[in-house]
């Protein structure tokens, strides 16, 4: 690890990202251990001292967002490091071990000026690069969109993507331009003032029209790769959910989700908590049948439902927030994609044709 770094590799809260369906998540990228015979010294001043012109002011923003960490925990600008303390500094993504490489990779742009960019996502997309996955990815597209800007460097924290979806989850993003667009975007999202709705399938027929779900969010202790909900808080982090029924369509439903908390896979967590897996959600056993019959005709009907939508049933439909810079009131609505509208529709054919021979 290196001894010194740049002021600007330093995650600040200029600088807030959320993860997929936006929750927070920090990694990181450098460590320092205090000496034996260090004597007790501000954090601010630990740091200033072994980082290549980095301001005081700014390791103390990263401090205030909760960026800097000591023996894994984070602490505020006055605290005092002691002897073999280990101080962290945390990003808002992984570490890039290679160049960014511009990809031409197509961008579906609903909005863009000098301050911000807004794109739908396509559900396969992976956002960033990271565990395997160095190309392809929406960054590597950003690389290529802002090829030609000079100001825009795909690798600076200070710019780029506000908030993640989960890569077969469609729908709107922000991208800030400048540092000062992603200051303010990422309080919004911090702050939870942006206005956001997704539309998702589920398995079951819902039984209200509109509900709140409420239970803490964390790592399974069972597998790693899935979020889980702990009843009781005894682990993970608070998570409300809001949704209302849509559509119920037999064996299925289709509902609007808008998070109060933005946790990893929260909207496919929840759901599947209350009994409603998202439909196709292959991690959370969405893509097995778990409503219906044992008719070969029905599974044959909902395999092909699978093949329609080859993934899970969620698309983050709406967003909206103050711009940046002219504090103007921004909204952004997409079409639902087409994968999912084959998809309802062939559930509202098989429901209405199995009502006719009810008959």
């Amino acid at each position: 690890m290196p001894s010194s770094i740049m002021a600007e590799d330093i995650y600040t809260g200029e600088d807030i990202l959320l993860t997929d369906d936006n929750e927070r998540e920090l990694y990181e990228h450098f460590r320092f251990v205090a000496d034996k015979g260090q004597t007790l010294l501000r954090v601010d001043k630990f740091l200033v001292t072994r980082m290549e012109n980095a301001s005081r002011n700014r390791i103390q923003q990263a401090a205030e967002a909760g960026c800097i960490l000591v023996n894994g925990k984070p602490v505020k600008s006055n605290y005092r490091v002691k002897p073999l303390d280990v101080v962290s500094i945390v990003m808002d993504r992984p570490r890039y071990e290679c160049e960014i490489i511009a990809q031409d990779i197509p961008l579906d742009i609903v909005y863009e000026d000098n301050d911000v960019l807004v794109v739908n996502k396509p559900a396969g997309l992976v956002v960033h690069p990271g565990h395997g996955n160095y190309s392809g990815t929406l960054v590597n597209a950003l690389a290529w969109h802002f090829r030609d800007t000079p100001d825009y460097d795909v690798s600076d924290p200070r710019l780029g993507l506000v908030h993640r979806i989960d890569k077969d989850t469609s729908g709107l993003l922000v991208i800030a331009k400048t540092p000062e667009a992603k200051t303010h975007l990422g309080l919004q999202f911090f702050n939870k003032t942006t206005q956001r709705k997704y539309v998702a399938m589920v398995w079951g027929a819902m039984e209200n029209d509109e509900g709140r779900i409420e239970g803490h969010i964390g790592r399974s202790l069972k597998d790693r790769l899935q979020m889980t909900v702990f009843p009781n808080g005894d682990y993970g982090k608070s998570a409300v959910t809001h949704y209302r029924t849509i559509e119920r369509l037999g064996y299925v439903s289709v509902v609007e989700c808008v998070l109060e908390t933005g946790r990893t896979h929260q909207i496919r967590v929840h759901m599947k908590h209350i009994g409603h897996t998202l439909f196709n959600d292959e991690r959370y056993g969405g893509d097995q049948i778990l409503r219906g019959t044992t008719f070969a005709k029905y599974r044959q009907f909902v395999q092909n439902c699978f093949d329609i939508c080859p993934r899970q049933a969620l698309h983050a439909k709406t967003l909206g927030f103050k711009h940046p810079r002219t504090g103007q009131d921004m909204f952004f609505d997409t079409e639902i994609p087409t994968d999912m509208t084959n998809l309802i529709e062939r559930w509202r054919q098989y429901i209405s044709s199995r009502e006719i021979d009810e008959e």
